[in-house]
Order: structure tokens, then sequence, then C-alpha cells
């Protein structure tokens, strides 16, 4: 038993990343090319690697095709695969179910889609391998399909094809749910999951695999992004994380707590962004940064907003080689004294800071407002506060990062508001 193969998921090609526009100087084709950079490096990856076969576990396309142009580009790529030798097995999950991709082409004979019927098995004798999968007929899958899967094929190395949130993650619908027990006890060797934007090896006896999107497609999703390669010998099975994003997210939060003037800031955001970066020259960085702290910056910014974005920016643009682009300057400072006397008081805003503080100290805090009803926590949030896109709340870090919008609003309006009495 001696063979190699592929396991990606969650291309989502042609991802629409809305809101681009909205940023100046924003690398808007770049950005959106993204996904197809990614599977075309994919796709390269398999030849040049030489694979028996590449399994992908869902959410091939983002939602319905405007047009052919995104099924004629992926049909393409799976063309060249053809060419190579390279078999392709696939199934739908959420994003791509039957039930909402309406336009349809032929895909060339190396590619298999498993039905959406009933979980299915299709084997490579000359390999001994048994690959089992069910597409999703429609979005929303609720029961679990694992105890339906067919039992293991003796002799063969199995592996098991499932789009799947497993028991929960955050940040991600719950979709054809199942746990690492009944995984493990169907008797396969490998399972190739799809769902979950965040690589993760959940398991290793069997090994079970979630291996992120393939590409990044917003601040949410940040670090390398690609695939694993796999190879399984009579030894055992040997797994490589292979980063095939071409745009790569980066969120960086700084504490200027210490920094008393704008040189020395300077410095501090050049050295982060060339950590971030670590040398890499080979693709466009995304960069959102978030400056925390207390810290007499605040003051500076206060008589002229705007400043410390502008050199976080002007950072960006020294590095030598490395492409990036900050995509937002988040400024969460305030007064070394200013904050804790606000926090003290017995009122509407000494609360909002408080429920920061505890935020930020106790993850539970942020989870256990994810179950209260939206509502009652946007109550509490100052009505000049611009709510952004995501409001709806579905993981801890956008439930702290409203609140720290909050207070960095409230904080400026005291602010205001004392400057104007003196």
């Amino acid at each position: 038993m001696n063979f190699t193969f592929l396991h990606a998921a969650d291309l989502h090609v042609d991802s629409p990343l809305k809101g681009l526009d909205r940023y100046e100087g924003a690398p808007v084709e770049r950005l959106r090319n993204a996904t197809r950079q990614a599977l075309e490096a994919l796709v390269d990856t398999a030849l040049n690697a030489r694979v028996d076969f590449l399994l992908l576990a869902g959410d091939i396309y983002d939602r319905d095709w405007q047009d052919f142009h995104t099924g004629l580009f992926f049909r393409e790529q799976m063309v060249r695969l053809e060419r190579g030798g390279v078999r392709v097995f696939m199934v739908q999950g959420n994003h791509d179910a039957q039930g909402v991709i309406s336009r349809q082409l032929h895909l060339p004979e190396n590619v298999t889609v498993f039905s959406s019927r009933t979980a299915q098995t299709e084997q490579l004798e000359p390999l001994s391998v048994a690959i089992h999968g069910r597409s999703f007929p429609n979005r929303a899958v609720d029961e679990d399909w694992v105890p339906e899967y067919p039992a293991p094929v003796a002799g063969c190395f199995n592996i098991g094809l499932l789009h799947t949130s497993l028991s929960g993650r955050p940040g991600h619908d719950r979709y054809a749910p199942t746990d690492v027990a009944a995984l493990t006890a169907k008797g396969y060797d490998y399972w190739a999951l799809g769902h979950v934007h965040h690589r993760e090896v959940v398991c290793e006896s069997p090994r079970i695999v979630f291996p992120g999107n393939l590409q990044g497609r917003h601040a949410n999703e940040t670090g390398p992004k690609g695939c694993d390669l796999v190879r399984v010998t009579p030894a055992g099975i040997q797994s490589e994380f292979t980063p095939l994003d071409v745009v790569r997210w980066h969120r960086l939060t700084l504490d200027v707590t210490d920094i008393k003037d704008i040189a020395a800031f300077v410095r501090r955001v050049s050295k982060a962004l060339k950590e971030a970066l670590d040398g890499d020259l080979e693709r466009l960085h995304a960069v959102r940064v978030q400056l925390t702290g207390m810290s007499a910056l605040q003051d500076l910014e206060a008589r002229q907003p705007g400043t410390l974005e502008a050199q976080v920016r002007a950072a960006a643009q020294d590095l030598n080689g490395p492409q990036v682009w900050v995509e937002q300057v988040r400024v969460r400072l305030s007064r070394p004294l200013e904050r804790g006397q606000v926090a003290a008081r017995d009122d509407a805003v000494g609360e909002l800071l408080r429920l920061v503080d505890e935020m930020m100290e106790d993850p539970d805090r942020a989870a256990e407002f994810l179950q209260q009803p939206l509502a009652g926590l946007l109550d509490k949030i100052p009505g000049e506060v611009e709510l952004p896109d995501w409001v709806e709340l579905k993981d801890e870090q956008q439930v702290r990062d409203l609140l720290l919008d909050a207070e960095s609003t409230v904080l400026a309006r005291l602010g205001e508001a004392g400057q104007g009495e003196s």
C-alpha cells in the first residue's frame, strides 16, 4: 500500500468579498481573484507532487453561480488534473449543495461527485483504497450521516469524505453533526472533513482532519491557508500542511501603553508588521491593526484624528519587499487615569466599561452574550457607534470587538466634553 493524495475543502470559488469598495486603495481585483488563484495553486501542487487523487470536502463554490464563468473556471482546473492523470473525489457542502447551485456543467471523467441521496463507495483497486462520501442535497442537513456510511472495505485503506461541523465549532453553522466517537467507530483509516475554515487535526488514530479553507476571505480568517498532502505507506500515514493562499490575512493587536511619542510608535508598528510577515515575499498580506492601552498618544489622536492610522499605513509602505495592505486600523486607546475613573462611575457608562473588562478577562462571559437576544446587547451600545456588517455576532471575538468600539466612542465623547468645559 503506497499512494499519495491531497485533502482540501471550502474553496469558495468566486466568493464575492463584499464591502471592499469602501476601502480606498484596496487591491480589489487581487483580493477577488484570490480564490481562483488558490485553486490554480492546488492543481499545480497536485500535478507537481504527482498525487494519485484529490479529495474535496465540500463548499467548492460560495453560492449559486451568477453566470457560467465560475463553473467553467472550476471545470478547466479539473481538465488540467485529468490530463495529468489525477482522479478527483468530491462532496457538495452547504454552500454548493445540489439545491443551491441551479446551473450545471458536465465535469470531466476523472471527477466523481458523490450522490446526495445516500452515502456511496468508490474503490481504487490498484491502490487498495475505498472512498466513502455523500453530498448535501440542500443547504441545511440536520442529521448525523455517519451511521449510514458504508462499512469499511476489507483489505483497503478506507477514507470518509464528509462536510460537517462535528459537535460544533465557533463561527460555523451546525450541519451534519456528529462526533469523534462515531467517526472512530466506523472503522475508517482517514476522515477527510470540510466546513470548518480553521485547520484542525481532530484525531490521530484514526486520522480526522479539517484542512481549513484554501484561501482566507476576510480579517476573521487569518494565518496560512491551504491543503494537506498525505502519503500512505506500509509504515503509516505521513501528512504535511501545504500553504496555498495568495492573500494572507493578519490581525495585529498592539498594546502601546508604554509608547509616548510618534517615533517610538512607528518603530513598534514596523517591528510588529515584520514579525507577522515573517519574511514571506510570495503573497499579498492584508492586515487589520488594533491599538490598545492607556497611552498619551490618545491626546495626539484626539487633537489630530487619523494620525495613528496614517502612521500605521506609512510604516507598511516603508517595508522593503513584502506587499502589505492595511485593511483597517482600530484605535482603542484611553488616557491613563480617565478610564479607571470612568469605569468606577455608577451609571450606564461605568457599566459598559466594566462589561468590557469582564469580556477581556473571561471568554465565557462573551460566550454567554451569544446566547442572549441580540437586542439586549445592542441596548447597551451608545447610539453613536456605527454597527458593523457582522452585527449578527456569531463568535466571542465579534462580541468583544463591538464592545470595544462602544468603549472607544464613549471615552472619545467624554474627552471632547471635558475639553469643551476647559
